[in-house]
C-alpha cells in the first residue's frame, strides 16, 4: 500500500483529485473531511467522508501525514489557501496530484499541493506556485509565472509571459493575451478575452474584458 492520505473538501473537485490519485498506487486514500455536516458518515466515490476538519490534528498524530485539498473555487481562493496552511502549519505534507493525460515541460516548475487536470498544457519555462488548480484542457504557455493558491479554470488559456498574482481566479473558457499581469486576488470572468493589465481584487468581463461594476 502507498503512503496514507487525507482529503480537505468533499465535492465535485474532490472526485476529480480522487480519480487522479487512483491512477497509481502512490497513496492510500484513507479518508475526506468537510465542514458540511451533511456530509459527515457518507461516501465519496467510495471514499469515507470522516467528520469535520477538526479531526485533522488526530488523523496527524495517528500516522496521516499526506494531505491534497478536495475544496474547489468559483472566484475565492482564500477558503483552499486557508485549509492549505493549516495543514502546512501541523507538519502535513502537500499531494501534487497530476493526470497522466497532461502535458508538462521537463522546464516548467510545479509548486507543491497543485492539482494538474487531465489535457492540461503547461509549457516551457513557466512557474506554477502552490496549491494551484490548472483545470481540464487548461493551457499555461511558456515564461507564465503563476503565484500561490491560484485557479485556472477549465479550458481557459494564458499566452506567453503572463503572470497571474496570488489567490487570482481564471475562469473557463477566458483567454489571457500575451505579457499581460494579473493582479492577486483578481477575478476574471469565464469566457472573457484580457488585453490588458488587471489590478489586484477587481473582476473583469466581458470581450475585450472590462472592469465589472454592479
Amino acid at each position: 500500500m502507498g503512503e496514507k492520505v487525507v482529503g480537505l473538501g468533499a465535492g465535485g473537485h474532490a472526485k476529480v483529485i480522487l480519480e487522479i490519485l487512483r491512477l497509481n498506487d502512490q497513496f492510500e486514500i484513507m479518508g475526506m473531511l468537510d465542514k458540511d455536516p451533511e456530509l459527515h458518515d457518507k461516501h465519496l466515490l467510495g471514499v469515507p467522508v470522516l467528520g469535520s476538519d477538526e479531526l485533522l490534528p488526530d488523523l496527524f498524530a495517528n500516522g496521516i501525514k499526506y494531505f491534497f485539498i478536495g475544496l474547489g473555487s468559483t472566484g475565492d481562493n482564500q477558503p483552499r489557501r486557508e485549509l492549505f496552511e493549516e495543514a502546512i502549519k501541523l507538519g502535513m505534507e502537500p499531494v501534487s496530484t497530476i493526470h497522466t493525460t497532461a502535458v508538462i515541460s521537463p522546464s516548467a516548475t510545479i509548486g507543491e499541493g497543485t492539482a494538474v487536470m487531465a489535457n492540461a498544457v503547461i509549457n516551457a519555462s513557466a512557474t506554477v506556485g502552490v496549491n494551484t488548480i490548472i483545470n481540464t484542457g487548461a493551457i499555461v504557455e511558456h515564461d507564465c509565472i503563476l503565484g500561490d493558491h491560484v485557479h485556472i479554470a477549465t479550458g481557459a488559456t494564458l499566452a506567453s509571459t503572463v503572470t497571474v498574482g496570488s489567490m487570482a481566479h481564471i475562469g473557463a473558457g477566458a483567454t489571457v493575451r500575451q505579457l499581460i499581469n494579473i493582479g492577486d486576488s483578481a477575478v476574471v470572468g469565464a469566457g472573457s478575452v484580457v488585453v490588458k493589465d488587471v489590478p489586484s481584487k477587481e473582476t473583469v468581463v466581458g470581450v475585450p474584458a472590462k472592469v465589472f461594476t454592479k
